[in-house]
């Protein structure tokens, strides 16, 4: 495809033909404010808080819609756009409950790093909704054990149904139609079992103002966890998290942007990916059962590799290595399995290798 130049805050770049002003200031680290926006999931240009100046055009113009022309100028910061900006929040925010944007004064900077609605109304200083409506409030969606929904924060962005449909493929969440107004149709209700909503929580991932949630996010506030990216182990996929800590204890995982999820998990990678860490119930060491007592006792890992090793290798004496079959675990990674086989084959020297990740 051919090149295009273009000029964005006094900054030539060189872009694919096709590309939007968005795409390309993104690619030249020129930040430009998005709500409604989010790559790959949703570009509908409803909020139009990414609106930029475009020399020659009398009005501005939605960065994420707006596709890049050989010679284009266009300005990403200015007086003239912050009001424009201002305008489109605050008719945003009259929609919407307090909770969805209002910021307590108790609240940190760091509390509204998950609530991107949040930090733009404090970036443009809106403190007030100048034409809020007397619309009642509406019910709020919870009986799903991992997710919920509260239609009262919700801007209709469509991330969330961009995030199911076009990104986890589950065409569970849709858009509706209430007289002039879209809305969204959230499988979070009492009949959501019925439902074919996995709970994977992309949605609510993709969500910009909390409207959907995932209950887990209820046990602390963003500016009190630190995070660590690591790898999900709960199948060989390989999907890319961010564990989430507070006081040393794990309360959360988030998808990150790896090569084989692309910021997306499952169910099990979501919500069941950490919570055994700290279980009470896990057994933290290995455990040899006393053969007078038939009660397992504590062991050394020394202890308990020399056992397994001389069992194994006095039945590779004694019967051959096609005695022996190695079952691998469909937790573990796929470099770990590959290891597993390997030493099955070359050490115990049998070709009767499975696993149990055919479900």
């Amino acid at each position: 495809m051919s090149n295009i130049k273009l000029t964005i805050d006094g900054k030539t770049l060189e872009v694919v033909k096709g590309t939007t002003i968005l795409a390309a200031a993104q690619m030249a680290d020129i930040k430009i404010p998005t709500l409604c926006f989010l790559k790959d999931r949703s570009a509908i240009g409803s909020c139009r808080v990414c609106v930029v100046e475009v020399e020659g055009m009398e009005y501005p113009l939605p960065a994420c819609k707006t596709v890049a022309r050989d010679g284009m100028v266009v300005t990403t910061s200015s007086e003239r756009l912050t009001t424009y900006r201002r305008i489109a929040l605050d008719l945003i925010v009259s929609n919407l409950s307090e909770e969805a944007w209002k910021v307590d004064e108790a609240s940190s900077a760091a509390d509204t790093n998950n609530n991107q609605l949040q930090t733009l109304c404090q970036e443009y200083g809106i403190e007030t909704a100048s034409f809020k409506t007397a619309a009642p409030p509406k019910p709020k969606y919870d009986s799903n054990p991992f997710l919920s929904f509260d239609p009262n924060l919700c801007i209709r962005c469509q991330r969330c149904v961009g995030a199911c449909n076009s990104a986890a493929r589950n065409h569970t969440l849709r858009t509706g139609k209430k007289g002039t107004r879209t809305t969204i149709s959230a499988p979070f209700g009492k009949n959501w079992k019925s439902t074919e909503c996995e709970s994977c929580g992309n949605c609510a991932q993709a969500c910009p103002t909390g409207a959907i949630k995932a209950k887990v996010k209820l046990n602390y506030q963003p500016g009190e966890v630190q995070t660590t990216r690591t790898t999900c182990p709960f199948c060989g996929v390989g999907c890319q998290i961010d564990l989430k800590t507070k006081d040393g204890k794990l309360v959360d995982v988030e998808g990150a942007n790896g090569p084989a999820n692309k910021g997306l998990l499952c169910v099990k990678g979501r919500y069941g990916s950490y919570n055994f860490v700290d279980s009470n119930d896990r057994i933290r060491t290995p455990l040899i059962k006393n053969k007078q007592t038939g009660e397992f006792e504590v062991a050394s890992w020394d202890e308990a590799l020399t056992l397994v090793t001389s069992r194994l290798s006095d039945i590779k004496k004694q019967h051959g290595g096609d005695s022996i079959a190695a079952f691998a675990c469909s937790r573990s990674t796929n470099e770990d399995v590959y290891l597993f086989q390997k030493m099955a084959r070359t050490v115990f020297e049998t070709n009767n290798v499975d696993n149990c990740a055919r479900v």
